[in-house]
């Protein structure tokens, strides 16, 4: 592997002194780009193109081609780790996602099993290295997976949710049987990033993007104690490098100091929270990653400049900080207004540290 000629990125989550606030973007290879457009349509379908290594590198090098950005991520999707579990992951027209066989039954979800990532998810570990590869010490790449919780709330409910009556009817009913599902969740979420970092993965990251929906009390029962299992369980460096992580709970900012004290690298932020009152919070403990709202990027060039600042100026000068949205980038973004954006975060945060 080709030397990394930019680890600002991997510097800001070791909290470490930067030049400049690095920046990223949640689901930064997606529907806005029209060349995304192009290749997803070549592909025949989202899956196809999730399932094939190459055009799977081709989409995720896409934005890092458009826009001066510090890390790609890998482009694949949280439920490849319940489709691997044979549920049967599809995705209906307008509907998103959906499994043929959702674990309804105590016989389905005592049959559960860990799929192996070099078998049933081979192409996800085929597409990391390939990706590494393609990039050549550009910027890191980061691997992810979706959190327990959140892969669960798919598996039982079969669907997105606006209620999650059925799985918070199992928490609430056999919960003996909900932990079985977080259990093995949890056996297969942590053989799966590893298995990314031994690909060539260089920070890796956990959404638990429906923690959220959870009470105090269920939210450390059912979510939190299955991420700190993850965070001990990962490989903790590889090419001579240690390999950050970071946790994203959305609507998880009741919890922030839960969450900084799971041996986490980094916490990711939605955009509910002040930036500058989180880190108040947590103090030196983690980097924090975020966190703009998606839809400040619908704005006018000046809005977007003025609110970016206004997140970095909230942070302030100080080391571990990397720049983010507070969710994923909606598909009708301008990319125009994504250039305006990585500018002003790159330009004003150099301004702030010369400043300090």
């Amino acid at each position: 592997m080709s030397p990394l000629r930019n680890d600002t990125f991997l510097r800001a989550l070791m909290r470490q002194p930067t030049d400049y606030t690095p920046l990223w973007l949640m689901r930064q290879a997606g529907r806005y780009l029209p060349e995304y457009c192009e290749t997803r349509k070549r592909a025949g379908s989202f899956l196809q193109l999730c399932k094939s290594p190459s055009m799977a590198c081709e989409v995720t090098l896409q934005p890092l081609d458009r826009f001066p950005l510090d890390a790609a991520i890998l482009f694949s999707d949280i439920l490849t780790v319940p489709d691997a579990m044979g549920l049967g992951l599809y995705f209906a027209e307008g509907e998103g996602p959906r499994f043929e066989r959702p674990l309804r039954d105590e016989a389905a979800i005592k049959a559960l099993h860990a799929p192996d990532p070099h078998g049933e998810l081979r192409y996800v570990v085929d597409a990391v290295s390939e990706i590494r590869r393609a990039l050549d010490g550009r910027v890191p790449l980061i691997g992810f997976s979706g959190s327990p919780w959140t892969l669960a709330c798919y598996m039982v409910e079969g669907a997105s949710s606006r209620d999650y009556q059925h799985i918070k009817t199992l928490a609430y009913t056999r919960p003996d049987l909900l932990h079985h599902i977080l259990d093995i969740t949890t056996e297969a979420v942590i053989a799966y990033l590893n298995a990314q970092i031994a690909a060539g993965a260089q920070a890796v990251m956990v959404f638990d993007s429906w923690g959220g929906v959870l009470s105090h009390a269920a939210y450390r029962e059912f979510s939190l104690q299955y991420m700190e299992r993850i965070v001990a369980g990962l490989t903790k460096e590889a090419d001579g490098r240690r390999v950050p992580n970071i946790v994203f709970t959305k609507g998880g900012g009741l919890w922030l100091e839960s969450i900084a004290a799971i041996g986490c690298d980094g916490v990711g932020l939605d955009w509910t929270i002040d930036i500058g009152e989180a880190r108040q919070r947590v103090g030196d403990k983690v980097a924090l990653q975020g966190n703009i709202d998606p839809s400040i990027l619908f704005g006018t060039p000046d809005t977007i400049a003025m609110e970016a600042r206004r997140v970095l100026d909230s942070f302030g000068p100080h080391a571990g900080h990397v720049f983010n949205l507070g969710h994923g980038i909606s598909q009708f973004t301008p990319p125009e207004n994504v250039s305006v954006l990585v500018d002003t975060v790159h330009q004003y945060s150099r301004q702030l540290r010369q400043s300090a």
